[in-house]
């Protein structure tokens, strides 16, 4: 084995390569917002070179991810491979204990518009006595 160090890999292929994203493209669009930081750095160029041993900071699915890159990848491969490539260094999930409101202008199946028979039955409900 050769002690030459591997050669920098640009940052969104190293992300699609550890499969943090489906696609190289999302993960240049994700590099470009801004929202990455390598190093405590902002990166807002996908040509940034990492090399092993960058830790890299974003928020990925409402989670603050941090990883140290171990290895530089020539292709992509299996999730096994990928999960080779880190380190996680991220804050444990911390579970909230109040309920989450289920999503804006969910309704339940069938609570549509009332029916005929239904507006008559809310009429007499809601009308004072005749």
């Amino acid at each position: 084995m050769s002690d030459i160090p591997a050669p920098p890999q640009r940052i969104d292929k190293w992300l699609w390569h550890a499969r943090m994203f489906r696609t190289r493209s999302l993960a240049s669009r994700y590099v470009a917002t801004g929202k990455l930081r390598a190093n405590g750095v902002r990166i807002s160029k996908a040509s940034y070179a990492v090399t092993p041993g960058d830790v890299l900071t974003f928020v990925l699915s409402e989670r603050v991810r941090v990883l140290k890159i171990l290895a530089l990848a020539e292709r992509r491969g299996p999730f096994s491979v990928a999960c080779e490539l880190y380190e996680d260094l991220s804050p444990p999930v911390v579970k909230s204990h109040t309920p989450r409101a289920g999503p804006a202008g969910h309704r339940p199946p069938g609570a549509g518009r009332p029916t005929k028979l239904d507006r008559r039955r809310i009429g007499d409900f809601t009308t004072p006595n005749k």
